[in-house]
Protein backbone atom coordinates (compact mmCIF):
# COMPACT_ATOMS: atom_id res chain seq x y z
CA UNK A 1 0.00 0.00 0.00
CA UNK A 2 1.13 3.41 -0.91
CA UNK A 3 1.98 6.15 1.37
CA UNK A 4 2.92 9.96 1.03
CA UNK A 5 3.36 13.08 3.16
CA UNK A 6 2.51 16.37 2.90
CA UNK A 7 5.83 18.47 1.85
CA UNK A 8 6.15 22.53 2.14
CA UNK A 9 3.65 25.15 1.31
CA UNK A 10 3.09 27.90 -0.35
CA UNK A 11 4.84 30.99 1.58
CA UNK A 12 4.40 28.47 4.84
CA UNK A 13 7.01 26.64 6.96
CA UNK A 14 7.47 22.89 6.70
CA UNK A 15 4.67 20.79 7.13
CA UNK A 16 4.64 16.87 7.83
CA UNK A 17 0.96 15.46 7.51
CA UNK A 18 1.21 11.32 7.54
CA UNK A 19 -1.59 9.71 5.09
CA UNK A 20 -3.50 7.27 6.51
CA UNK A 21 -3.49 3.76 5.27
CA UNK A 22 -7.08 2.70 6.25
CA UNK A 23 -10.36 4.67 6.52
CA UNK A 24 -10.65 6.09 10.10
CA UNK A 25 -13.54 7.09 12.23
CA UNK A 26 -13.82 10.42 12.85
CA UNK A 27 -12.22 12.81 15.69
CA UNK A 28 -14.59 12.34 19.17
CA UNK A 29 -13.41 15.77 20.08
CA UNK A 30 -15.81 17.73 18.01
CA UNK A 31 -17.04 20.24 20.66
CA UNK A 32 -19.35 23.13 20.38
CA UNK A 33 -18.53 26.91 20.97
CA UNK A 34 -20.95 28.06 23.51
CA UNK A 35 -22.54 31.01 22.99
CA UNK A 36 -22.11 31.01 19.01
CA UNK A 37 -24.33 32.48 16.40
CA UNK A 38 -22.56 31.52 12.62
CA UNK A 39 -23.15 28.72 10.64
CA UNK A 40 -21.36 24.92 10.03
CA UNK A 41 -22.03 22.27 9.18
CA UNK A 42 -25.97 21.27 9.96
CA UNK A 43 -26.23 24.89 11.11
CA UNK A 44 -24.42 24.77 14.74
CA UNK A 45 -21.04 26.37 15.36
CA UNK A 46 -19.23 23.56 15.50
CA UNK A 47 -15.59 21.94 14.97
CA UNK A 48 -16.02 19.91 11.43
CA UNK A 49 -15.25 16.26 12.10
CA UNK A 50 -11.77 14.83 11.56
CA UNK A 51 -11.46 12.44 8.93
CA UNK A 52 -8.66 10.45 7.62
CA UNK A 53 -6.78 12.14 4.83
CA UNK A 54 -5.33 8.88 2.80
CA UNK A 55 -4.83 6.33 1.54
CA UNK A 56 -3.96 9.28 -1.90
CA UNK A 57 -3.24 12.72 -0.23
CA UNK A 58 -1.34 15.69 -2.71
CA UNK A 59 1.86 14.86 -2.70
CA UNK A 60 2.95 18.54 -3.17
CA UNK A 61 -0.23 20.37 -2.52
CA UNK A 62 1.92 23.88 -2.68
CA UNK A 63 2.17 23.20 -6.48
CA UNK A 64 -1.29 23.31 -7.17
CA UNK A 65 -2.58 26.48 -6.19
CA UNK A 66 -5.46 26.85 -8.86
CA UNK A 67 -9.70 26.75 -9.02
CA UNK A 68 -10.10 24.80 -11.91
CA UNK A 69 -8.42 21.34 -11.65
CA UNK A 70 -10.03 19.30 -13.87
CA UNK A 71 -6.87 19.17 -15.71
CA UNK A 72 -8.71 17.60 -19.15
CA UNK A 73 -10.43 15.13 -17.18
CA UNK A 74 -14.30 14.18 -18.36
CA UNK A 75 -17.47 14.24 -16.23
CA UNK A 76 -20.10 16.43 -15.06
CA UNK A 77 -19.23 19.95 -14.49
CA UNK A 78 -19.18 20.93 -11.17
CA UNK A 79 -18.77 24.22 -9.49
CA UNK A 80 -17.17 23.79 -5.45
CA UNK A 81 -17.80 26.52 -3.21
CA UNK A 82 -16.15 25.48 0.13
CA UNK A 83 -16.98 28.23 3.31
CA UNK A 84 -14.13 28.17 6.16
CA UNK A 85 -15.34 29.80 9.81
CA UNK A 86 -13.62 30.04 13.17
CA UNK A 87 -14.95 28.36 15.99
CA UNK A 88 -12.98 30.69 18.17
CA UNK A 89 -14.70 33.62 16.82
CA UNK A 90 -18.61 32.83 16.94
CA UNK A 91 -18.09 31.36 13.76
CA UNK A 92 -17.00 34.51 11.72
CA UNK A 93 -15.00 34.05 8.72
CA UNK A 94 -11.74 32.55 8.30
CA UNK A 95 -9.73 34.72 5.51
CA UNK A 96 -6.65 33.68 4.42
CA UNK A 97 -6.67 29.70 5.18
CA UNK A 98 -5.25 27.51 2.56
CA UNK A 99 -7.84 25.12 1.78
CA UNK A 100 -6.89 22.11 -0.49
CA UNK A 101 -8.99 19.61 -2.22
CA UNK A 102 -8.84 16.19 -4.04
CA UNK A 103 -11.11 13.49 -5.13
CA UNK A 104 -11.31 10.38 -7.76
CA UNK A 105 -12.42 11.00 -11.35
CA UNK A 106 -15.47 9.74 -13.20
CA UNK A 107 -13.92 6.21 -13.04
CA UNK A 108 -13.08 5.95 -9.01
CA UNK A 109 -9.48 6.36 -10.04
CA UNK A 110 -6.80 9.27 -8.15
CA UNK A 111 -3.85 10.98 -9.52
CA UNK A 112 -0.37 10.80 -8.31
CA UNK A 113 -1.05 7.20 -7.59
CA UNK A 114 -1.21 4.12 -8.93
CA UNK A 115 0.02 1.16 -11.07
CA UNK A 116 -0.68 -1.69 -7.98
CA UNK A 117 -1.91 -2.29 -4.76
CA UNK A 118 -5.76 -0.21 -4.32
CA UNK A 119 -5.55 1.31 -7.57
CA UNK A 120 -4.61 -0.59 -10.88
CA UNK A 121 -4.86 2.37 -12.86
CA UNK A 122 -1.44 4.00 -13.05
CA UNK A 123 -1.82 8.26 -12.71
CA UNK A 124 1.38 8.29 -10.99
CA UNK A 125 2.67 11.16 -13.47
CA UNK A 126 -0.52 13.19 -13.38
CA UNK A 127 -2.48 15.54 -10.98
CA UNK A 128 -5.89 16.18 -12.05
CA UNK A 129 -8.54 16.80 -9.60
CA UNK A 130 -6.18 17.97 -7.02
CA UNK A 131 -6.19 22.05 -5.97
CA UNK A 132 -5.38 24.72 -3.60
CA UNK A 133 -6.97 28.37 -2.60
CA UNK A 134 -6.52 30.69 -0.39
CA UNK A 135 -9.66 31.90 1.45
CA UNK A 136 -11.45 35.36 0.99
CA UNK A 137 -12.97 37.86 2.97
CA UNK A 138 -16.10 35.67 3.31
CA UNK A 139 -14.11 32.79 4.42
CA UNK A 140 -14.84 31.80 1.02
CA UNK A 141 -12.76 29.19 -1.82
CA UNK A 142 -14.42 28.27 -4.90
CA UNK A 143 -13.20 25.16 -7.45
CA UNK A 144 -13.92 24.15 -11.27
CA UNK A 145 -14.11 20.98 -11.18
CA UNK A 146 -16.52 17.82 -12.41
CA UNK A 147 -18.40 15.33 -10.12
CA UNK A 148 -16.40 12.67 -8.65
CA UNK A 149 -17.16 9.27 -9.35
CA UNK A 150 -16.96 6.49 -6.81
CA UNK A 151 -14.71 3.23 -5.90
CA UNK A 152 -15.16 -0.19 -3.49
CA UNK A 153 -15.90 0.22 -0.20
CA UNK A 154 -16.67 4.29 -0.17
CA UNK A 155 -19.31 6.62 -0.67
CA UNK A 156 -18.45 9.26 -3.19
CA UNK A 157 -16.49 12.07 -1.24
CA UNK A 158 -14.26 14.90 -2.06
CA UNK A 159 -11.20 15.08 0.48
CA UNK A 160 -10.78 18.48 2.60
CA UNK A 161 -6.95 19.65 4.30
CA UNK A 162 -7.45 23.43 5.65
CA UNK A 163 -4.24 25.06 6.87
CA UNK A 164 -3.83 28.51 8.98
CA UNK A 165 -2.12 31.07 6.92
CA UNK A 166 0.92 30.41 8.85
CA UNK A 167 0.92 26.86 7.61
CA UNK A 168 -0.78 25.51 10.59
CA UNK A 169 -2.80 22.60 9.88
CA UNK A 170 -6.26 23.13 10.99
CA UNK A 171 -8.18 20.52 9.75
CA UNK A 172 -8.39 17.25 7.88
CA UNK A 173 -11.98 16.35 6.48
CA UNK A 174 -14.51 15.11 4.05
CA UNK A 175 -17.13 16.66 1.96
CA UNK A 176 -20.21 14.02 1.59
CA UNK A 177 -23.22 13.80 -0.73
CA UNK A 178 -26.87 13.68 -0.40
CA UNK A 179 -28.10 10.31 -1.33
CA UNK A 180 -31.33 9.12 -2.88
CA UNK A 181 -33.59 9.77 -5.55
CA UNK A 182 -33.54 13.49 -6.94
CA UNK A 183 -30.37 13.99 -6.05
CA UNK A 184 -27.51 14.58 -7.94
CA UNK A 185 -25.86 11.61 -7.05
CA UNK A 186 -28.90 9.11 -8.58
CA UNK A 187 -28.73 11.64 -11.33
CA UNK A 188 -24.95 11.10 -12.04
CA UNK A 189 -25.94 7.31 -11.23
CA UNK A 190 -22.29 6.56 -11.11
CA UNK A 191 -21.19 7.21 -14.58
CA UNK A 192 -20.57 4.51 -16.96
CA UNK A 193 -20.51 2.39 -13.78
CA UNK A 194 -23.70 2.69 -12.35
CA UNK A 195 -24.59 2.41 -8.54
CA UNK A 196 -24.80 -1.30 -8.54
CA UNK A 197 -22.36 -2.31 -5.76
CA UNK A 198 -21.82 1.47 -4.52
CA UNK A 199 -21.15 1.66 -0.88
CA UNK A 200 -23.94 4.28 0.81
CA UNK A 201 -23.08 6.49 3.61
CA UNK A 202 -24.85 3.96 6.15
CA UNK A 203 -22.04 1.46 5.68
CA UNK A 204 -18.90 3.63 4.97
CA UNK A 205 -16.53 3.35 7.20
CA UNK A 206 -15.79 6.99 7.34
CA UNK A 207 -19.57 8.19 7.42
CA UNK A 208 -21.47 5.55 8.76
CA UNK A 209 -21.26 7.27 11.80
CA UNK A 210 -23.17 10.14 10.76
CA UNK A 211 -22.79 13.00 7.63
CA UNK A 212 -25.02 15.84 9.32
CA UNK A 213 -21.84 18.07 9.52
CA UNK A 214 -20.18 16.63 6.42
CA UNK A 215 -23.10 17.01 4.00
CA UNK A 216 -23.08 19.21 1.39
CA UNK A 217 -26.15 21.01 -0.47
CA UNK A 218 -25.70 19.75 -4.02
CA UNK A 219 -28.37 21.49 -6.66
CA UNK A 220 -28.09 21.21 -10.71
CA UNK A 221 -28.41 18.57 -13.08
CA UNK A 222 -25.80 16.56 -15.47
CA UNK A 223 -26.86 18.80 -18.25
CA UNK A 224 -25.89 22.26 -17.09
CA UNK A 225 -23.82 21.23 -14.40
CA UNK A 226 -23.72 21.44 -10.66
CA UNK A 227 -22.96 23.32 -7.97
CA UNK A 228 -21.51 22.14 -4.57
CA UNK A 229 -21.57 24.63 -1.46
CA UNK A 230 -21.02 23.45 2.28
CA UNK A 231 -19.76 24.97 5.42
CA UNK A 232 -16.69 23.77 7.94
CA UNK A 233 -15.92 25.14 11.63
CA UNK A 234 -12.25 25.25 12.66
CA UNK A 235 -10.73 25.89 15.54
CA UNK A 236 -8.24 28.79 14.19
Amino acid sequence: MERSHFLKSLLVGSLSVPALLAACSKDNEITPTTGSTGTAGAGNCNVAPTETEGPFPTKVPSSYVRSDIRDGKEGYFMKAIITITNTNSNCAALAGAFVDIWHCDAAGNYSEYGGGGMQSANYQGVHFLRGRQVTDANGQVTFTTIFPGWYNGRATHIHVHVYSASGTSLKVTQIAFPEGSGTALAAVNGYSKGLSGYTYHQNDNVFSDGVSQELATVTGNTSNGFDLAITFGVAA
